[in-house]
């Protein structure tokens, strides 16, 4: 089954942990007889069994192994058991997609009455989810600004049951103080879900702050090339547990060529973080000073208003740079206009940097009060700072604003 049941010999193993960099390329599923050094692709939708014993016994979670691709995959099983190494988890459950993510864990955890504490800035999607949807089935829930933690207790009521949050945020890459918010949820009994997206495990690792799950959307820095679409949840294994029963009957399982690409792509994110952040920050400096810039927020820039916790919480800034451009809306038009090489999307995390305007795509379906509310104006601009030459890419960046 998918649930991973732990041999003496794979704890053993598991014990002598290994560097970050290390795990994510040596952590394999078995080889074949064919002794293979890449892992191979599983690409099928069951797997047979012995005899009628054996499938009784393996339906009825008796044994560990693979009955169905909804359920469980060798190459599903390897991307979870990578970022459970890499984030500090006990299990997963690998998605579709990155909302698929979110949304199966919500669902999974939650029932009609209960109450979510957010954070105000999150994912557009993710809020559409919250405020749509959610209220269809009775769930409630109450945001509480990235600036004032003081007022997230206030929140809580007996019917809270998670406190979520996004650190860095999207798109305006804000901080949470992790620390204060775990410790919340501990002293009131809450489940505490962190979407590390922006960050990445290599960035930082939520549950060392308290958190119980964490979620990614594989689809940014853990592919990092903009190839394939992939959510994944990792933590707390009596959690999982039901997460995992949850989506195998309702279906959003990650196909096995993505996690396959995923957990290709895995063997190379330090190397890739390490390059993206470096890019970032000399972009966020270089815009800092620049005279037809507003403003400029990255975690690693000392302006940042949480500089001193993202040090503390972050081994670097991450892939993203949010500023805006003086004169507004058409400023910022014309700016989008006007980049040659910066390719126009709404994704991050690629190799390639990308330019977005938050207003008009990520955030569009927030009212113009809602994304003032979370620092987002019509002139905001997020940057994604891919691999290319850094001059390259301020480059372009001056030619359009000139």
């Amino acid at each position: 089954m998918w649930l991973r049941l732990r041999s003496a010999t794979e704890q053993k193993k598991m014990s002598n942990k290994k560097q970050f960099e290390t795990e994510a390329i040596r952590t394999q599923i078995e080889r074949t007889q064919f002794l293979e050094h890449s892992s191979p692709l599983y690409l099928t939708s069951s797997f047979v069994f012995e005899d009628a014993e054996d499938m009784r016994a393996s339906f009825a979670e008796e044994k560990d192994r693979n009955i169905y691709s909804r359920y469980s995959n060798p190459n599903s099983s390897e991307f979870i058991d990578k970022v459970c190494k890499m984030e500090g988890a006990e299990n997963g459950f690998a998605f579709a997609s990155g909302m698929a993510a979110v949304y199966g864990t919500f669902a999974a955890l939650l029932e009609s009455g209960d109450h979510i504490v957010s954070c105000k800035s999150i994912f557009g999607s993710t809020h559409t989810l919250f405020t749509q949807f959610f209220p269809k089935w009775n769930i409630t829930t109450s945001y509480f600004n990235i600036n004032d933690l003081d007022t997230v207790e206030e929140l809580i009521t007996n019917k809270t049951k998670i406190i979520y949050a996004e650190s860095p945020t999207n798109p305006g890459v804000d901080v949470l103080d992790l620390e204060i918010l775990g410790n919340l949820a501990k002293k009131h009994n809450l489940i505490f879900i962190i979407d590390n997206c922006f960050a990445s495990p290599y960035l930082q690792q939520p549950i060392k702050f308290g958190a119980h799950l964490v979620i990614h959307s594989g689809t940014k820095l853990m592919d990092g090339q903009g190839r394939v679409l992939a959510g994944i949840t990792v933590g707390n294994n009596d959690l999982i547990d039901k997460i995992y029963r949850f989506s195998r009957i309702t279906g959003p399982a990650l196909s096995p060529f993505n996690a396959w690409v995923l957990s290709k792509s895995l063997e190379t994110l330090a190397l890739r973080v390490d390059r993206h952040c470096a890019n970032a920050l000399q972009l966020a400096t270089y815009l800092e000073g620049h005279p037809k810039i507003a403003w400029v927020k990255y975690p690693f820039l000392k302006s940042h208003p949480k500089y001193e916790i993202a040090k503390k919480q972050m081994k670097a800034g991450g892939c993203v740079v949010a500023f805006e451009v003086k004169g507004g809306l058409e400023a910022g038009r014309k700016f989008f206009d006007t980049v040659k090489m910066l390719s126009l999307s709404a994704n991050l995390g690629d190799s390639r940097s990308i330019v977005t305007h938050p207003a008009s795509t990520t955030h569009s379906k927030l009212t113009m009060e809602e994304r003032q509310s979370v620092g987002i104006s019509d002139g905001t601009v997020r940057i994604s700072v891919g691999l290319e030459h850094i001059d390259d890419i301020i480059a372009d960046i001056d030619q359009a604003l000139d």
